[in-house]
């Protein structure tokens, strides 16, 4: 009997041949992941947050959405980016093309997150009837 006791509190205190303790079979859970959908409507998201903060009169009730690709055939200039309806108030993104026909020279999550601005900037130059580079003057001092 204590032979029997004395190998369970050994096998309790190591594990079997010496080789370390083994780990779950389950791997613990993982917290949500962030699609490649979720982080562009968050740059988006706080790209147009930005741009209400810094043209509140002009954005007045301006929808933006976000759609997969444009509907219809290509145009003569290429596949569009986004759509803008003066007479609706609305800028729609279309998030394929944006992520898809970026040529980056370095692909990291800065730089897509850059590029996507750039796409919602021009967006809503296009809107306002403004210079890409007047939207938003402060955005990129840091170069």
């Amino acid at each position: 009997m204590v032979r029997s006791t004395s190998r369970s509190a050994r096998a309790g205190a190591r594990d079997r041949h010496g080789r370390g303790i083994r780990s779950a079979v389950v791997r613990p859970p993982l917290g949500p992941l962030r699609t490649r959908a979720d982080f562009f409507d968050s740059c988006v998201a706080s790209a147009v947050e930005y741009l209400r903060d810094l043209w509140p009169d002009e954005l007045d009730r301006v929808r933006f959405e976000v759609a997969g690709v444009p509907s219809g055939e290509p145009s003569a200039q290429g596949v569009d980016r986004w759509r803008v309806s003066p007479r609706e108030r609305l800028v729609v993104l279309y998030r394929l093309p944006i992520e898809r026909m970026a040529h980056l020279h370095r692909d990291d999550e800065w730089h897509r997150r850059s590029f996507i601005e750039s796409c919602v900037f021009r967006a809503v130059a296009e809107l306002l009837g403004k210079d890409p580079w007047d939207i938003a003057p402060e955005r990129y001092r840091h170069f």
